[in-house]
């Protein structure tokens, strides 16, 4: 399959499952109904359409596309199948962000969470830039980013355990497993600007990635600026990622799983594999979100909790293989 046609195939998928979030749910509509809808966007089953599963889906997609390409770049600048978002420790910063946020009781505040979540995770990636400009090496910014990660947990962990109300703790554990439950239109055009800078700084970093497969001492002979290209690829997948959770939370493994679900049609190309790793991440959270909605639970499952399960065995599979070709 060529590449376009492989493009092509991913949209349709997307598409499809946009179509299945916006016309399935927890309240089950008539053929009348949905008629009414698109003839009358502002009747009842119109507000249900349109105002509340059409933006619902939309920030899932826009979720997922985000924390797809931030994976596959992750990957293709460390080198490593296992690498995704979280590994830098832009996810625990944004985590963090919107927990304190909640403890100090701002939470009231239109924007507040999320505005504290995208700066506790633009703080993590800045330190993160910092450290890539300073260290070539892949393995010392993934340990950096394990160290950042680690700490961003443990003062996660702190403020759960200072706390000043059981309700304050229930909101914060909410948050933090995820959810695009009650976003609009106009959260997704807020975090449109920081997802649209950082693709753009992804795309520039896309030619370098391409050397940096090719060993260190290849891309510093290449001629090509590697140290900016590598400045922007950390600092495009942090703003990915930070406005990512701060619309939805924390969402694990769909930058790890995207790459590997479409590498295989772009054959390995880490330039190449950045728009389907978009395509494909926005098709697993927007899937995983209509799930957690048709599953008949009393109390609906966080989005978070689905893509672990997804997402986990995933990462075992894949470590499993990669153990096997080093031991070859």
């Amino acid at each position: 399959m060529s590449g376009r046609a492989f493009l092509v195939l991913l949209s349709l998928v997307l598409l499809a499952l946009l179509a299945a979030g916006v016309a399935l749910g927890e309240t089950s509509l008539t053929a009348a109904q949905f008629a009414e809808a698109f003839r009358a966007p502002a009747s009842p089953p119109g507000e249900i359409l349109w105002g509340l599963r059409a933006p619902r889906a939309a920030a899932a997609a826009v979720v997922g596309a985000a924390l797809g390409l931030a994976g596959a770049v992750m990957q293709g600048l460390l080198r490593n199948p296992l690498a995704e978002p979280g590994v830098l420790g832009v996810s625990a910063g944004g985590g963090l962000g919107a927990a304190l946020a909640i403890a100090l009781g701002v939470a009231a505040l239109p924007g507040a969470v999320e505005a504290s979540a995208l700066a506790g995770a633009l703080a993590a990636g800045a330190a993160v830039v910092v450290a890539a400009a300073r260290f070539r090496e892949p393995e010392t910014l993934i340990l950096f980013g394990v160290a950042l990660s680690a700490f961003g947990g443990a003062l996660t962990a702190l403020v759960f355990n200072l706390s000043p109300s059981p309700v304050a703790t229930s909101e914060i554990l909410s948050w933090l497993m995820g959810s695009v439950a009650n976003r609009d239109w106009s959260d997704i055009a807020l975090a449109l600007a920081p997802m649209a800078l950082g693709a753009g700084l992804c795309a520039y970093a896309g030619r370098g990635l391409v050397m940096m497969t090719l060993g260190q001492e290849t891309a510093a002979l290449s001629g090509l600026p590697m140290g900016r290209l590598r400045a922007a690829a950390v600092a495009g997948a942090s703003l990915l990622t930070g406005a990512a959770v701060a619309m939805a939370g924390v969402i694990g493994f769909v930058g790890l799983a995207a790459p590997h679900l479409v590498r295989a049609g772009v054959r390995n190309d880490p330039a190449r594999i950045l728009v389907p790793s978009a395509l494909a991440g926005a098709s697993l959270v927007v899937a995983a979100d209509l799930i957690g909605r048709v599953v008949p639970t009393e109390i609906e499952l966080k989005l978070g909790v689905l893509t672990a399960l997804f997402g986990a065995p995933l990462f075992a599979l894949v470590a499993w293989r990669a153990a096997r070709s080093w031991n070859a």
